[in-house]
């Protein structure tokens, strides 16, 4: 398995984790804003790569 996929699979046992532990709007709000405040945390040479990456590897 690779490295994404791991840590997509460890993504859904956190999400799945913290919805019956907490209530679902929590657990959303905490998978949807985790990404997006490390997202926002880069710089804007780390973003221009991270899309750069991304669209390489859709095919594009």
């Amino acid at each position: 398995m690779t490295n994404r996929g791991k840590i997509a699979v460890g993504g859904v046992a956190v999400g799945l984790l913290l919805w019956a532990v907490t209530s679902f709007w929590i657990a959303l709000l905490v998978m949807v804003g985790v990404p997006v405040i490390a997202y926002v945390a880069l710089d804007p040479s780390q973003r221009r790569k991270l899309r750069r990456v991304s669209r390489k590897e859709l095919g594009r």
